[in-house]
């Protein structure tokens, strides 16, 4: 009965000092992944669209983001909110008119060092020229993030 009480305890100590690399989720349901599994640290240092891994995961807001390395994992974990795209990866200028659409992660723009997503490459083009479409997306994301709306 002592080898079983100790093997639990190992097992126990095991999971509760060495938890999973990048899970930090204590529910048991799936997160859904952001942006497709593209890298959102990727876009500030490589200037582009990475696909990221599961081996490298990180769980932040409610959403699974996916990294190419170890390293951009835990760039992201320590600031999430300096990388993670705008409006939990939905487009931008959707948003801006009131729509909730998911983005293609393959078409973004970094403007004021926060990244934007959108469905289609006009998007791009409209929030080069119309200085309200940030204002307006996030004045519909608050409405739509607020806790009467959930």
């Amino acid at each position: 009965m002592a080898v079983t009480r100790r093997t639990l305890f190992a097992v126990l100590a095991c999971l509760v000092f060495f938890p999973a690399a990048g899970v930090h989720s204590q529910s048991t349901t799936p997160v859904k992944l952001a942006m497709k599994g593209y890298d959102p640290v990727a876009y500030f240092t490589d200037g582009k669209a990475i696909s990221g891994s599961s081996a490298f995961s990180y769980v932040w807001d409610g959403l699974r983001y996916e990294f190419v390395s170890a390293a951009h994992r835990d760039m992201f974990a320590v600031k999430p909110s300096q990388y993670a795209p705008q409006y939990a990866g939905s487009c931008a200028a959707s948003m801006a008119s009131g729509l909730k659409i998911e983005a293609d992660p393959e078409i973004w723009a970094i403007a004021d060092g926060r990244l934007f997503l959108f469905a289609g490459a006009v998007g791009i083009d409209m929030l080069r020229s119309s200085p309200a479409l940030v204002a307006n997306a996030d004045h519909n994301w608050r409405k739509i993030t607020a806790p009467s709306s959930r």
